[in-house]
C-alpha cells in the first residue's frame, strides 16, 4: 500500500483531511513529539488534538506492518512458484492482517496434515471431482486410485483422503473464514466453569463456577477476570457457539447439488468445521476478545493514571511529612517549598503514654522550628490514628492531609531515591516521597512506574508493551500540558519533556550543578548534546520563573517571541504591559500578525497565554477530612453517608477510600440516579465525593456503597442513638454486585 493510500485510508477513518494526515506523518517522522505538535504546530495539522494526532501515529504504523507482512507474503508465495497476477492483488488489497492471513492460510508452509498425506497418495482430482459435484461417476474415478503401495487399499480409503483434502480446503478458504468469524463474534458465548475439586481454591472465581455470556457484550474486566482464573488454573474456559448459526453459512458456499457427491462434500464440510474451523475460530477469537478486553482496561488505567497526575497540587509550602507505623513508629520528615528535605525523626504516638508526649513535643517543636504550613500524612497502617493524634494537637493555621501513599515504598526502594537520598534509609526515602506527592502529585508520581500507583485494573494481565506505550503517552502528556520549572525540576520529570528522554535530561541537571540557575530559555542551547531540534521541541514546555524575559516562565514558544515583541512595539508598550493589562491585550488586531507560519490559532494561544502566564492548568487544592469516629470497617453500618476520595476507576465502578483502611465499592449502578455506560461520566480519581454505604461484610474485608442522592443520613457509630431500630441490610442485586464485583480490585 501507498504512502498516499495510508493517508487516505487513516483520514476516512478518523473524519479528517488527508492534508492533516499527510502533515501530522511529517512532523512525526521529522522527530516532532505529540504534545509539541499539539500545541505549536496547529496551523499545520488544522488543530489536530494529541488524542487524534496519537491515532494517526499509531494506524500509520499498523499500516506500515500489513504493508511489511504483504511483502513477506508474496515473496513466500513467489518462491513456491504458485503467485498468479490475481493473487498478487488479493494480497494487496487485504485491509486488515486477519485478511491477510486469510489468503495467505493456504500457501503457508505448514507440517504434514491429512490433507497432505492424501495429496501424496494421488487422491487431489478425486477431491476437486468431488467438489464439482456433478454426474460424473466419483466411484469410478476412486476405485482407479486404489494403490496398496501409497496406502490406498479401497474406493472408501481414497475418499476419505479426498474428504481430508477438501475440508482442509474448506478450513483454508478466505470467505469461509472471514463469515465464520463474523458468526462467530456476533452469536458465540464464554463458557466458564471451575475445575472440580478447586472449588474453595477458586473462591474468588465463584461468579464464574457456571458461567455463560455473550461474547460480544461481555465487558473487560470479566474477559480478563475468567482469563486470569483459567490461567490459574482454577477455571475452565471455553467459547462455544451453536453449529445451525453456522453451518448452513459454509454449505451455502459449497453444497452446489443434491447428488451422492454433495453428500460426501457435506461429510467433508462437516469434519472441516468441527476439526479445523472450530478450533481455529476459537484460538483467532480467544486472541480477538483479549486484545479488545486489553485495550479497554488500558484505556481505564491510562485515564486513571492521567487524573491521578493532573491532581491538584498543594504547591510551594513548608511542610511536614509523617510516614504512619504502629510498632516501628511514624517517620517523620521536614520539607522546604521546594521539597528539599531539612530534617528527619521518627516519632511514637502509639506506643504508650510516654511515646505519646514525645511525639507532641516533637511535632509542636518542628513545627514551630520551621514555621510549617501543612502536615502530609500517609494513608496506609496507622494513618487514621496519626490523623488523630495531630488533628489533636490544635495547630493553628497548619493544613492536615491525608496522602494515598501506593507506590511509595516502590519509590523508596528505587535507584532514583538512592540517588536522591543516598545517606538515608527508605523510610526517610517514603516520607519524603508523601509529602512531595503533596505538594506537587505529577513531580513526584513521575518517578514511579505508573503499574504501580494503584489505579489499575488487571494492568499485570494486559499487553505490557502496550500498556507501557499508552502510560508513557500519558504521562508525557500530562508533564507537557502542566510545564516543567526548569531550575527545580528532577531528572526523571525533566525526561519526559517534550524533546528530551534521560539523556539530555541528566545533562541538563548536569550543567545546571555546575553554572548555577538557568537565567533564560536560550540558555538551554549551552547544554552538550542539546541541538536546535530539541530546542524547539522542548523550550516552549519548560518554564524559567522570575527571568528577565518575562516570556520564559510562560507557554510561548521562543520562537514567537519576536511577533509577541512587535504586537508591544506597535501598541507603543513593553512586554511587560501586554502582561499586565487586559484592555490593552483586547486592543490587539490580531489580524494584522496572520501569516503563513502563524494563523489565529496560534494566536489566541499566545493571547490567552499573556493573560495568565505559566498558569499551571490543575485544578486549585481543596482541603479534605475523613469523618471522625470512622476509622475501622467496624465502625461503619448500612446507611452511613461519608465523605470519601476516588481511589480507582473501572469499568464497573469506583472504589473510594472513606477512611477506614479499606476501600468501598461504588458499583456502576450506584454511582448515579440516572443511567450511566461509563463510571468516568461522573467521577475522577482523586474526586471528592460523599456515599452511603449500602452493605459491610467485616469477613470478607468488603464495602458496597453508593452515591445516589436517596439516601437519608446516619449519624457515626459513636454519635447515633443505640436505642433506635437499626435499618436492615440492602439485599439488592445491585449491592450484591458490588461486593462480587470488590473482589477483582
Amino acid at each position: 500500500m501507498s504512502l498516499l493510500s495510508h493517508e487516505i485510508t487513516i483520514a476516512n477513518e478518523l473524519s479528517i483531511s488527508e492534508k492533516q494526515v499527510r502533515t501530522t506523518i511529517q512532523l512525526l517522522e521529522e522527530g516532532a513529539t505529540v504534545p509539541f505538535i499539539s500545541r505549536y504546530r496547529k496551523e499545520m495539522t488544522g488543530s489536530l488534538d494529541e488524542v487524534q494526532i496519537t491515532n494517526i501515529r499509531d494506524r500509520s504504523q499498523q499500516l506500515k506492518d500489513l504493508d511489511k507482512r504483504k511483502e513477506a507474503v508474496l515473496k513466500s508465495i513467489n518462491d513456491q512458484g504458485k503467485l498468479t497476477p490475481e493473487l498478487e492483488q488479493q494480497v494487496m488489497t487485504a485491509e486488515t492482517m486477519a485478511n491477510l492471513e486469510d489468503i495467505y492460510l493456504p500457501y503457508k508452509p505448514k507440517r504434514k496434515t491429512r490433507a497432505s498425506v492424501a495429496r501424496e497418495k494421488g487422491l487431489q482430482p478425486l477431491a476437486d471431482l468431488l467438489l464439482a459435484q456433478d454426474k460424473t461417476d466419483y466411484l469410478e474415478l476412486a476405485s482407479s486410485l486404489i494403490d496398496v503401495e501409497k496406502g490406498v487399499n479401497n474406493s472408501d480409503e481414497a475418499l476419505a483422503g479426498a474428504r481430508d483434502i477438501i475440508a482442509e480446503i474448506i478450513a483454508e478458504d478466505a470467505t469461509v473464514r472471514s463469515k465464520s468469524r463474523a458468526i462467530f463474534l456476533e452469536k458465540a458465548e464464554f463458557v466458564s466453569r471451575v475445575v472440580p475439586g478447586k472449588e474453595e481454591a477458586a473462591i474468588k472465581y465463584k461468579d464464574y463456577y457456571e458461567w455463560s455470556e455473550s461474547l460480544k457484550d461481555a465487558p473487560s474486566h470479566r474477559v480478563l477476570a475468567m482469563r486470569r482464573g483459567e490461567k490459574e488454573e482454577l477455571l475452565y474456559l471455553d467459547i462455544d457457539i451453536n453449529e445451525e448459526n453456522i453451518l448452513p453459512t459454509i454449505e451455502s458456499l459449497y453444497i452446489k447439488a443434491s447428488n451422492d457427491a454433495a453428500a460426501q462434500v457435506k461429510l467433508a464440510l462437516t469434519d472441516s468445521y468441527k476439526r479445523l474451523l472450530k478450533p481455529s475460530m476459537e484460538t483467532e477469537i480467544r486472541v480477538l476478545t483479549r486484545q479488545k478486553a486489553d485495550e479497554e482496561a488500558i484505556k481505564v488505567f491510562a485515564d486513571n493514571v492521567r487524573q491521578l497526575l493532573l491532581a491538584a497540587p498543594l504547591g510551594q509550602k513548608r511542610l511536614l511529612a509523617i510516614d504512619p507505623g504502629f510498632r516501628t513508629g511514624c517517620k517523620t520528615v521536614v520539607l522546604d517549598e521546594q521539597g528539599q528535605l531539612k530534617e528527619n525523626t521518627a516519632i511514637f504516638p502509639h506506643n504508650g503514654a510516654n511515646g505519646l508526649a514525645e511525639a507532641q513535643k516533637t511535632i509542636n517543636y518542628l513545627v514551630s522550628k520551621h514555621d510549617i504550613q501543612a502536615i502530609a500524612i500517609g494513608n496506609g497502617t496507622a494513618g487514621r490514628e496519626t490523623e488523630d493524634f495531630v488533628k489533636k494537637l490544635g495547630l493553628n493555621n497548619v493544613t492536615i492531609v491525608m496522602v494515598n501513599e501506593s507506590g511509595a515504598s516502590i519509590y523508596s526502594a528505587s535507584e532514583t531515591a538512592r540517588e536522591e537520598f543516598p545517606d538515608h534509609d527508605i523510610t526517610v526515602r517514603g516520607a519524603v516521597s508523601i509529602g512531595r506527592r503533596l505538594m506537587d502529585p505529577l513531580a513526584e508520581l513521575v518517578k514511579i512506574d505508573p503499574k504501580s500507583i494503584g489505579v489499575g485494573q488487571y494492568q499485570h494481565d494486559v499487553d505490557q508493551n502496550k500498556l507501557q506505550t499508552s502510560l508513557d503517552d500519558t504521562v508525557i502528556s500530562c508533564v507537557n500540558a502542566v510545564g516543567v520549572e526548569l531550575n527545580t525540576a528532577s531528572k526523571q520529570i525533566l525526561s519526559y519533556v517534550s524533546g528530551l528522554g534521560p539523556s539530555l535530561a541528566q545533562q541538563i541537571i548536569k550543567y545546571r550543578n555546575e553554572n548555577g540557575p538557568f537565567s533564560s530559555r536560550r540558555e538551554l542551547k549551552k547544554v552538550p548534546r542539546l541541538g536546535d531540534k530539541a530546542y524547539e521541541q522542548a523550550a516552549g514546555f519548560l518554564r524559567i520563573r522570575h527571568a528577565a524575559n518575562p516570556l520564559d516562565s510562560s507557554a510561548v514558544h521562543p520562537e514567537r517571541y519576536a511577533l509577541v515583541e512587535q504586537m508591544a512595539k506597535d501598541l507603543g508598550k513593553k512586554v511587560e504591559d501586554l502582561l499586565k493589562d487586559a484592555e490593552l491585550r483586547k486592543s490587539i488586531p490580531l489580524k494584522n500578525y496572520i501569516s503563513a507560519e502563524v494563523g489565529l490559532p496560534t494566536l489566541n494561544d499566545i493571547l490567552n497565554e499573556l493573560a495568565k502566564p505559566g498558569l499551571d492548568p490543575r485544578e486549585k487544592f481543596e482541603a479534605f477530612s475523613f469523618t471522625d469516629g470512622v476509622n475501622s470497617i467496624g465502625d461503619l453500618r448500612i446507611g452511613m453517608k461519608l465523605p470519601g476520595i476516588v481511589t480507582n476507576i473501572t469499568n464497573f465502578g469506583a472504589f473510594v477510600d472513606i477512611g477506614v483502611h479499606q476501600d468501598g465499592l461504588v458499583h456502576l449502578s450506584q454511582l448515579s440516579n440516572r443511567y450511566i455506560s461509563d463510571p468516568h461520566e461522573v467521577v475522577k480519581v482523586q474526586q471528592h465525593v460523599t456515599v452511603t454505604v449500602t452493605e459491610v461484610d467485616e469477613k470478607r474485608n468488603r464495602i458496597a456503597l453508593s452515591m445516589k442522592t436517596d439516601e437519608k443520613p446516619v449519624l457515626p457509630k459513636n454519635k447515633r442513638n443505640e436505642g433506635k431500630k437499626q435499618p436492615e441490610p440492602q439485599t439488592d442485586m445491585a449491592s450484591k454486585l458490588a461486593a462480587l464485583a470488590s473482589k477483582f480490585k
